[in-house]
């Protein structure tokens, strides 16, 4: 069995540290192709920081978003994993195209820093078998591999909903739910795995996001603030939770790692009531068996003069965080919040995660603040923190700054570049690691999306035991 798979959290985060890191990059013009690119993270190579790996896709225009391994330490609890004499093994990258709907699959070995391209499933596929459009998060689980995604097929607009992948062939196979009930809009999706729940979150169909935030449908509460949990053996919905209407855009699901809890945070990007952010915790109610959640984190926006704000924003003469991305320890005591907005990455103590205290926080960018790199001192950043990803151990956290074209260009019009960041973290709180700063020119001109680790992160695996 492949080493990288572990038997519970404690386990994944006594492993020998990540030594690389795979970055997918977009080209927002859709002229050039969008590339899987390798960066090094060993401090003791003399590349370290720097991207020592480059390939492109075959195709222009995919505008690469969230991607994963095809295996993770959830494999320990399901059997039917066949691939071949060498077995099971976190090898396979698959990275969906958020635009494109194609599906490219790049092996890691022999040589991680060259991946190669192994197959592509081709967005026809996918409306063909599942019924879907619009890929956006995969996750590797019981059964195959379930593929988030946007948008319904020939040209529907939706339902969105997750397509199951055969974890052998990567062939789609079906749709995974059985029954939708009411969910309709679509996001991320992860699970209880030993409480056999599936959880789901809603940002909206491509006709709503794919041209930028718009203003009518954000102002009208139109975009997703529900999570539905399901039974996830039989992809049955269950149960409906509504955040309240103007909580706009509930996101990233990060479920407890511990295999036995029953919790788990979820972002929300936007308040149309104050344009603040937040973090909500679910969680099953002992009493009733049902799903609850409660918010337990408000982040407000700060104010700011017009003539320093995006057309989108000068009414307002304020900037909202943007929560868009969340990632939770894998010791489940950290929780890092990304507020895009205003170029902020906060660190905060979930070790009761009822009752979150924010205990760290570093700026990097922001739509005013413009906040330097260590590395620059003098180089006003464009982006912020958006994707953030956390080491196996919590000592390390890396952030990319671009959200999603249509979105980048709407609220840092000037332009959002291209970097990504690694902080150490410490009990004095979090650093900006100096010697770590990809950016410009080595992005060839691309737009830095998220961040896999090599051997797993905090974001990629569900643990099966304690």
């Amino acid at each position: 069995m492949d080493p990288t798979f572990y038997r519970s959290p404690a386990e994944a985060a006594a492993a020998p540290a990540e030594k690389l890191a795979y970055l997918v990059a977009f080209d927002r013009a859709a002229e050039k192709p969008d590339a899987l690119a390798v960066l090094d993270t060993d401090p003791e190579s003399t590349s370290y920081g720097r991207i020592v790996g480059w390939t492109d896709l075959p195709t222009t225009g995919e505008e690469l978003h969230h991607f994963g391994w095809n295996a993770c330490s959830s494999a320990l609890m399901h059997e039917g994993h066949d691939h071949g004499a060498e077995g099971l093994q976190r090898r396979y990258l698959l990275l969906p195209g958020l635009r494109g709907s194609n599906i490219h699959v790049y092996d890691t070995q022999p040589d991680p820093t060259q991946p190669k391209l192994v197959k592509t499933i081709t967005g026809e596929e996918l409306a063909e078998k599942a019924g879907y459009s619009r890929p956006h998060t995969l996750h590797c689980g019981p059964d195959g591999l379930f593929l988030s995604c946007l948008g319904g097929a020939n040209g529907a607009d939706g339902p969105g909903g997750i397509a199951l992948l055969d974890h052998s062939s990567f062939d789609v196979l079906r749709a995974w739910e059985t029954d939708r009930g009411p969910q309709y809009l679509a996001y991320d999706a992860w699970w209880h795995l030993r409480h056999n729940t599936l959880v789901t979150s809603e940002w909206g169909t491509p006709s709503m996001v794919e041209n930028g935030v718009d203003p009518e449908l954000l102002l009208s509460n139109q975009y997703g603030h529900k999570l539905h949990f399901w039974d996830l053996a039989k992809g049955i919905h269950q149960q409906e939770v509504d955040l309240g209407a103007e909580h706009q855009m509930a996101l990233e699901l990060r479920p407890a790692h511990d295999p036995e809890a029953t919790w788990g945070f979820v972002g929300v990007v936007i308040s149309t009531a104050d344009l603040s952010a937040s973090v909500w915790r679910w969680h099953r109610d002992d009493a009733t068996g049902s799903w609850k959640a409660d918010k337990v984190i408000t982040i407000p926006a700060e104010p700011a003069s017009e003539d320093e704000l995006p057309p989108a924003l000068k009414p307002f003469k304020a900037v909202p965080p943007l929560v868009t991305d969340i990632n939770l320890s894998v010791d489940d005591q950290r929780l890092y919040v990304s507020c895009w907005g205003t170029g902020e990455l906060k660190q905060y103590d979930v070790s009761d995660p009822s009752a979150p205290k924010e205990i760290g926080s570093v700026r990097l960018g922001g739509i005013v603040r413009r906040a330097a790199h260590p590395a620059d001192p003098g180089q006003a950043l464009s982006g912020g923190p958006q994707m953030v990803e956390v080491s196996r151990d919590g000592k390390r956290v890396y952030l990319t700054n671009s959200l999603y074209g249509a979105w980048d260009d709407q609220f840092y019009p000037d332009g959002v570049g291209a970097w990504a960041a690694k902080l150490d973290v410490s009990d004095d709180g979090l650093t900006v690691d100096p010697r770590f700063f990809p950016n410009g020119d080595e992005f060839r001109g691309l737009r830095a999306h998220q961040v896999r680790l090599q051997g797993g992160d905090a974001s990629s695996d569900s643990y099966c035991y304690r």
